[in-house]
């Protein structure tokens, strides 16, 4: 058991995709790999992490968990680095599940000067080794995955699993998108349910890919293949509340359907707004509430100096917004040559709308959305690109939910 706390918290970030800098020299290589990295920041997360391992110092949450993709493109040493910069935490205790990217990635590199080079990758038996802390804690081990239970307080049980592909060796492939849980870990996770309603513990689900569609337009890849399967489980076990990441947005989606389950997918911790989730725990209900990350009083003075790490959080918009408006602008500058404003409105319209997806901040009003509909850069955007009209209608929600915070009850 991690706490005899009835009344306790913990906090969840996902999709870190750390790059350790050892890996890369800020060559040109590296630069290339930055800028094709669909808005992830991948030259301060050494820095960043760094202090938001020393907030938790200060905060003291009972658990930081991950829901996966802790590392860029599966390096290993990349692994060794996040559990290195976390080790310091002595009240605080490191959750980890894999993501799509972290074991036998084929994409693992490093990048000197112009080239890259074939990096280590990580074995399910070097992700239990560096992450030794993580499985210590486990009440239960999947013998057949890299997932594990844990006992949170006397009221609530932890299931950390593996809803991934990957093979028995390292690979030159690209890592698979696609992610499932799999019927012999799907028996393991009933066992633990069985274990947990005997004991009369709350069971908590955390897993790297989607149990529901938080995007009717986008969702393969994403959602688990056997998604029906665990939502038999959840529903016959009364599962409440399931956490993932994978699709970089922050959403939450309620009960579906026979489904009891309320998931919280939190947004990609390298970029947008460094979003993370704090979850208090109580014996009758749970509080989940989205924050963005503040690391400026856990800098040190040498990293105060830096003037992008002073302003995070507009150098992550800058890259998000460029990265997703750019590419929509080269497709559309051959079509309008001759109206780059009216490209510039479409590329600007279409990153806002995105990064407001991504962050959770996709409440509007039906009058304010309308305004948007009415642009001339909205109508040119659909007209040119029809591919695009299903997913920019599912990007905001009129409606009063919100996808910053929930209540649970019990």
């Amino acid at each position: 058991m991690i706490t005899e706390d009835l009344n306790t918290e913990f906090w969840v970030i996902s999709d870190t995709h750390l790059i350790a800098d050892s890996l890369h020299d800020n060559g040109q290589a590296f630069s290339r790999m930055q800028k094709t990295s669909q808005g992830k920041d991948l030259y301060y997360q050494e820095t960043v992490l760094n202090a938001f391992m020393k907030m938790a110092q200060e905060k003291k949450p009972a658990a930081i968990i991950v829901t996966g993709d802790v590392t860029f493109n599966g390096e290993r040493v990349s692994a060794e680095k996040f559990a290195q910069i976390f080790k310091p935490l002595k009240e605080t205790k490191l959750l980890v599940v894999p993501g799509n990217h972290d074991i036998f990635d084929g994409w693992a590199r490093e990048f000197r000067g112009k080239k890259q080079f074939f990096a280590g990758e990580i074995s399910p038996m070097f992700w239990k080794s560096i992450f030794s802390d993580s499985y210590r804690c486990a009440k239960s081990k999947d013998p057949n995955s890299l997932a594990y239970s844990v006992q949170l307080n006397p009221n609530y049980f932890l299931l950390m699993l593996d809803s991934n592909y990957y093979g028995k060796e390292e690979t030159t492939e690209a890592p698979h998108t696609r992610g499932a849980i799999g019927k012999k870990q799907l028996k393991w996770v009933e066992k633990q349910l069985k274990y947990a309603s005997e004991n009369n513990l709350r069971p908590i689900i955390f897993m790297h890919h989607n149990l529901y569609a938080h995007n009717p337009a986008v969702n393969h890849g994403y959602v688990l293949d056997d998604a029906i399967e665990l939502r038999r489980l959840c529903s016959r076990y009364n599962v409440r509340l399931a956490f993932s990441g994978h699709i970089h947005a922050q959403n939450i989606l309620g009960p579906q359907g026979t489904t009891p389950t309320t998931e919280i997918v939190t947004s990609s911790f390298c970029s947008n707004d460094q979003g993370y989730g704090i979850v208090r725990i109580h014996q009758h209900h749970i509080t989940y509430i989205r924050k963005t990350f503040d690391m400026n009083r856990y800098l040190t003075d040498k990293e105060k100096e830096d003037y992008t790490l002073n302003h995070f959080h507009e150098y992550l918009e800058d890259l998000q917004l460029g990265s997703i408006a750019a590419d929509l602008m080269q497709s559309d500058l051959r079509k309008n040559h001759n109206s780059l404003e009216l490209v510039r409105a479409m590329g600007n319209l279409f990153a806002r709308m995105n990064y407001n997806f991504y962050t959770g901040h996709n409440n509007l009003k039906a009058s304010e959305l309308n305004k948007i509909h009415r642009t001339e850069a909205y109508q040119t955007l659909i007209k040119q690109h029809p591919e695009y009209r299903l997913y920019l209608k599912t990007l905001y929600d009129t409606s009063n939910h919100s996808n910053l915070q929930v209540k649970i009850r019990y």
